[in-house]
C-alpha cells in the first residue's frame, strides 16, 4: 500500500540501467513508482549518448568499411568508398529508437511514471524537476538516485561541440574529420581511437602513462596496441597536455601543445578523460547528502547513502561502472530498500571493451596473479588454429586461459578479437561454477566455432604442465 503522505513510495532519479531496473523491481513488489529524466527520452547516457550510440556506431564502421573481409581482399577494401555521418548516424538513430520504445513499454506496463525534466532535491523527500511547462515537485517515502556521469572535461578547454569534442558531443559531428587528436587512454579514448583509425581517419592518440589501461590483461593491450599503429594510430606516450589553441584559418582546426613541446594539429580534438558522477545539479545539500570530488556518492554495501531511506546506484557509486552490472544494481537496491533478500552481485563478472578489435575478460590477470603469489601456468589458443578463425579471416584474435597449478581451477580468461564479448561468457560459466581445466578438456565444441579455442588453451595449459 502506498503512503498517503507522499505522492510516489518510490522516484528514480534517472532511467539508465540501474534506474531502470530499480523502477521495474519495485513496481513488480507493488510500490506506486515514477521516474525523473532530465532529457526529453528515457534511456540515460547508457541508450542516448553513451554505450548504445559507440557500439552501433562500431558496427556500422566495421560493416561499411569492410574491415571483417580485408584478410581476403587486401587491406584497401572497402564497402563503401565515402562514408558520411549520416551513414553512422541513420543506423544508430534507428538502434537508439527502438531501445526507447521497448524501454517505454516496459514503463507503461509496470504503471511507473515518466517525470521529465532536470531534478534536485527540495528536502529530504522531495525532488523538483523542471518540466516543459515550468518547475514542479514530487514527493516520496523513497528516492533511488541512478544519475549517472558526464564527460570530465579540461577546466580551461571549452568544449564547442565541433572542433572540441568530448565523449558525448562526438554524436554531433557534422562531418568526419580527415585526422583527429585523441586525449586520453582509457576505455572511451580506445575505443573511438580505433574506431575512426578504421573509418581511414588519421588518429594520435595521447596519453599521459606510457601503458593504456592497466587493468587488462599485459598481452592483450600490446596484441591491441600493435593492430592499432598498424591502423595508422600514432601513439604519443607518455606525454601531458599543455594547452589546446583552435585555429581560426579556414578550415577550422586545431592545435594540441604538449609539455614536452611538441605540437600536433587536427581537424578535431576529442577529450577522453574518463567520467564525474552528474551530480552537481542535484542539490544534495538539501537531502543531507554529499558526493566526492568525482561528482560520486559513497554508499554501503546495500547502496544506502547517509540517509536511510535514500539509496545510490549504477555509475554514480563508481567502479566498476558498467551497465551490466548497474542492472544488478538496480535490481539489489529496489529489493534492499523494501525489505527483501537478494543474493550478492557474484564477483566474477565479464569486462568488455569494444575497440576494434574487441577485448573482453573475466577473472584475474597474470599480474594480479604474480602480485599476490598465486602459482598459475597460462595457455594461449590463436583464433587462426581455429576453421572459424580462418573462416572469419581474424588471425591475429587470441584467447588465454590462466589455470591454478595446484587444483587446475580456471583463474581468469582474456580475449581479444571477433565475438571476444560474446566467448568470455564460457569462461564466466565456467568459473561461476567452480569448473577446472579437465572440464574444458574433456568438453565437446560445436565445429567449426571460436568457442573451440577454449580446448585449445587448455592443452596449451596441459602440455605445460605435464611436460615440463
Amino acid at each position: 500500500m502506498s503512503n498517503p503522505t507522499y505522492d510516489y513510495d518510490l522516484i528514480v532519479i534517472g532511467t539508465g540501467p540501474s534506474g531502470q531496473k530499480a523502477a521495474i523491481i519495485a513496481a513488480q513488489l507493488g510500490k506506486k513508482v515514477a521516474v525523473v529524466e532530465r532529457r526529453m527520452e528515457i534511456g540515460g547516457v547508457c541508450v542516448n549518448t553513451g554505450t548504445i550510440p559507440s557500439k552501433t556506431i562500431r558496427e556500422a564502421v566495421i560493416k561499411l568499411t569492410g574491415y571483417t573481409e580485408r584478410a581476403f581482399h587486401g587491406a584497401s577494401y572497402r564497402v563503401k568508398e565515402n562514408i558520411t555521418v549520416d551513414d553512422l548516424l541513420s543506423r544508430c538513430n534507428k538502434v537508439i529508437r527502438r531501445e526507447i520504445n521497448i524501454l517505454k513499454n516496459h514503463f507503461m506496463s509496470h504503471n511507473i511514471d515518466v517525470l521529465y525534466g532536470n531534478a534536485r532535491f527540495m528536502d529530504p523527500h522531495t525532488v523538483e524537476y523542471e518540466s516543459p511547462h515550468g518547475p514542479k515537485e514530487a514527493t516520496a517515502e523513497n528516492i533511488i538516485i541512478a544519475v549517472g556521469t558526464v564527460p570530465r572535461d579540461p577546466d580551461d578547454i571549452g568544449i564547442d561541440d565541433d572542433i572540441i569534442l568530448n565523449s558525448d558531443s562526438i554524436l554531433k559531428l557534422h562531418r568526419i574529420p580527415k585526422n583527429i587528436i585523441v586525449i586520453g587512454g582509457g576505455v572511451i579514448g580506445i575505443e573511438y581511437a580505433s574506431i575512426f583509425a578504421t573509418l581511414g581517419v588519421s588518429v594520435t592518440l595521447i596519453n599521459r602513462s606510457d601503458r593504456m589501461l592497466r587493468f587488462v590483461d599485459s598481452e592483450i593491450i600490446d596484441s591491441l596496441v600493435n593492430q592499432m599503429r598498424e591502423a595508422g594510430v600514432t601513439i604519443r606516450a607518455p606525454e601531458e597536455l599543455d594547452h589546446v589553441e583552435v585555429l581560426s584559418k579556414e578550415p577550422r582546426s586545431a592545435a594540441v601543445y604538449l609539455k614536452s613541446k611538441k605540437v600536433v594539429k587536427a581537424d578535431s580534438v576529442l577529450f577522453a578523460l574518463g567520467r564525474m558522477g552528474a551530480t552537481a545539479d542535484l542539490n544534495l545539500e538539501a537531502a543531507g547528502l554529499i558526493s566526492d570530488k568525482r561528482g560520486l556518492i559513497p554508499v554501503n554495501e546495500k547502496y544506502k547513502t547517509k540517509a536511510d531511506h535514500i539509496y545510490a546506484v549504477g555509475d554514480v557509486i563508481g567502479f566498476p561502472s558498467l551497465a551490466s552490472t548497474s542492472y544488478e544494481q538496480g535490481r539489489q537496491a529496489a529489493y534492499y530498500m523494501f525489505d527483501h533478500s537478494c543474493p550478492p552481485i557474484p564477483t566474477v563478472f565479464p569486462y568488455g571493451i569494444y575497440s576494434i578489435p574487441e577485448i573482453s575478460y573475466v577473472g584475474a590477470s597474470e599480474l594480479e596473479l604474480t602480485e599476490k603469489g598465486i602459482p598459475y601456468e597460462s595457455g594461449i589458443a590463436r583464433y587462426r588454429e581455429t576453421a572459424r578463425g580462418q573462416i572469419l579471416g581474424d588471425f591475429t584474435g587470441l584467447l588465454k586461459l590462466l589455470v591454478d597449478t595446484e587444483d587446475n581451477k580456471i583463474l581468469g580468461v582474456h580475449a581479444i578479437g571477433t565475438g571476444a564479448t560474446e566467448i568470455i561468457h564460457i569462461g564466466q560459466a565456467i568459473m561461476g561454477l567452480g569448473g577446472t581445466l579437465d572440464f574444458i578438456m574433456d568438453a565437446v565444441f560445436n565445429y567449426p566455432t571460436l568457442a573451440e579455442c577454449y580446448k585449445i588453451a587448455a592443452q596449451d595449459v596441459y602440455n605445460k604442465l605435464h611436460y615440463r
